[in-house]
């Protein structure tokens, strides 16, 4: 076998290549879009660059045919609570079957963290946020939502059999949206409805500024400063939601307040995959047109939660089944073509909002996600994330 540093455009273009020889007779793989793994690695696209650094290799067998991948970074930024230790990432890993293989390609990665003076690694993940390219399938062998983790199930016996351990889970939910929901929930939602002191509103495109400030405060108080996530300022999320707009549905984007200030937030977006699965990885001129005709004729049945968080003073109150109850009036009717729902991760070391999230009605937990930690002084005590409070 041999380990080849990614280093020429051909070297990059093996890399993205490798999972469509791993996947090949495998019909849950979606394949990415080539932009959105390119743009990680992008000094110019990725701000994480400017706290960090990465490397990514190839590795091929004795024939030259590519069997495996992976990329290892560092970021000042990637921190968890509790660390004891300065962990590295790695990510993008894909192997064959062969433990052999994959102990190279980790052993690879681990020597380039241990010279960047890092003393764990953590992985699979993103260099960037979390909100993508996070955690390894551990349960769920389903199709991917756009820009999630997939991977064959034994990846897992292959990281464990290397050492790693599990650091924390990533909880997703399912949830049939045309179901009723449930009467606990309307009750709810009935306290709530009756102070007109409460209101909630869905997205409108129109006033993208507007919305951009409600999402800011409300992440700002629920996120920030947990796990390492920073304030948003409010340019920054008008930013997003430019870059959103395009596959926006208004319906499935809602906000609650209370007197006029945002308090909660349920953002949801159609699974791009649905669509983007027919483009083969490609994103040129000819696969945005097809996309825009996909989109225009093939309703989209998946949506997917992205966010969903209720500031803490309001927590415990049933604003949840408010701003639930509120997306459902909507969601429910007719012409709204939504038929299955997932919500993105949940670490479980957040119990609040995995209650939350469990007390939406008929939900129920689907795929896992696992963020494995490998700590390389091997007589050291491995430490679990610790519980958020």
């Amino acid at each position: 076998m041999q380990i080849v540093k990614v280093s020429t455009t051909a070297d990059s273009q093996s890399f993205l290549k490798l999972p469509s020889i791993i996947y090949k007779n495998d019909p849950n793989w979606i394949r990415p879009l080539d932009k959105d793994i390119e743009v990680v690695f992008d000094e110019n696209k990725n701000k994480a660059f400017r706290f960090g650094s990465l490397e990514r290799w190839i590795l091929k067998n004795d024939q030259g045919g590519l069997i495996g991948r992976i990329a290892a970074f560092v970021n000042k930024k990637y921190k968890n609570k509790g660390d004891d230790v300065a962990p590295g990432g790695i990510g993008f890993f894909e192997c064959i079957n062969n433990q052999d293989a994959a102990s190279l390609l980790l052993d690879t990665a681990k020597e380039w963290l241990s010279n960047q003076g890092m003393e764990a690694m953590d992985g699979p993940i993103n260099f960037g946020e979390r909100d993508r390219w996070w955690g390894m399938v551990t349960k769920g062998f389903i199709e991917p939502l756009y820009c999630m983790n997939y991977n064959p199930p034994y990846y897992v016996e292959l990281f464990e059999n290397y050492g790693f351990k599990h650091f924390f889970e990533q909880i997703c939910f399912d949830m049939q949206p045309k179901a009723p929901l449930e009467k606990k929930i309307w009750d709810r939602h009935a306290a709530i409805a009756a102070d007109p002191a409460f209101s909630s509103a869905h997205m409108d495109k129109k006033k993208l500024e507007k919305f951009a400030g409600d999402f800011a405060e409300v992440y700002n108080k629920a996120w920030a400063g947990h796990g390492g996530l920073k304030q948003m300022a409010k340019e920054q999320v008008v930013i997003l939601f430019k870059t959103m707009k395009p596959v926006m549905d208004e319906r499935i984007i809602w906000f609650a307040y209370h007197k006029n200030v945002p308090i909660a937030m349920f953002i949801n977006l159609p699974d791009l995959n649905q669509w983007f699965r027919h483009l083969n990885g490609k994103f040129g001129l000819l696969q945005k047109l097809k996309f825009l005709w996909l989109k225009q004729f093939k309703p989209n049945k998946k949506f997917t939660g992205l966010v969903f968080g209720v500031v803490p003073e309001w927590q415990g109150k049933g604003v949840d089944a408010y701003i639930i109850a509120e997306a459902a009036k909507v969601i429910q009717q007719p012409d709204v073509p939504y038929t299955e729902y997932e919500m993105q991760w949940i670490g479980d070391f957040n119990p609040k909002m995995l209650n939350i999230a469990a007390s939406l009605g008929e939900v129920s937990r689907g795929r896992q996600l696992t963020t494995f930690r490998y700590l390389f002084d091997r007589t050291k005590e491995f430490k679990r994330h610790p519980i958020l409070n």
